[in-house]
């Protein structure tokens, strides 16, 4: 059964409208955010919790996705931010669409990045190499991935949304991000010429069009 957490560890950075971050299966806010968060800091509060067995966050688990999304968007909330735009990355995609979904009244706006909504046969080949490769630490976010499916709550999305593609992308095909365009209403569409972490691959590249986002919304 699924169990509920302490609070995450959380950092915050920056002043202005808060932007909530959501990162990637095994990663961190460090590991996947670190070479954007100065920039987008420049006039916006981040606020970037760590997963369960990640960054300064114990472990803990299993994990279910309804358990981790309320627990990053009380990051947000228990540090005073009733109202965010949400950033996710591959797994935090999912987390960015189901708190879209459960909490509208704290949503502004997504940015999804490198997302899914429910794991392709790609993806779900590579789960036994990172089970063998990853700390067991870590194990509870990649057995959490085979069971996500937000297909059904991408036509419920009233948010403006952005969808990144890594063009590259090894792990999770850019047709993922396609589908996540496609199926959010009103959802607009970019490409980084990168492999899956286009955040730290690519920082201007990735910034560019997350930065004219945010202000055309006015966020």
């Amino acid at each position: 059964m699924p169990v509920s957490f302490p609070p995450l560890a959380t950092a915050v950075t920056g002043s202005g409208p808060a932007l909530l971050l959501a990162h990637g299966a095994t990663g961190s806010i460090a590991g996947n955010y670190a070479p954007v968060i100065p920039a987008l800091a420049t006039a916006h509060t981040v606020v970037a919790p760590d997963y369960p067995g990640s960054g300064a966050t114990p472990p803990a688990g299993p994990l279910d996705l309804d358990t981790l999304t309320d627990a990053v968007v009380d990051a947000a909330v228990s540090r005073g931010h009733e109202r965010f735009a949400l950033l996710g990355f591959s797994l935090g995609t999912t987390v960015a669409v189901r708190a879209a979904v459960r909490h509208p009244e704290r949503v502004r706006a997504l940015v999804l990045t490198a997302g899914f909504a429910r794991a392709d046969a790609h993806l779900l080949g590579l789960l036994p190499g990172w089970r063998a490769a990853e700390p067991a630490r870590v194990h509870p976010h990649i057995d959490l991935v085979p069971h996500l499916d937000t297909t059904a709550d991408l036509p419920r999305i009233a948010v403006p949304t952005l969808v990144i593609a890594a063009a590259r992308d090894s792990m999770v095909p850019p047709a993922n991000s396609r589908l996540l365009a496609d199926r959010i209403p009103g959802a607009r569409y970019a490409e980084t010429d990168t492999d899956h972490v286009a955040m730290a691959e690519d920082p201007r590249g990735w910034l560019a069009p997350v930065l004219t986002f945010l202000r055309q919304e006015r966020i």
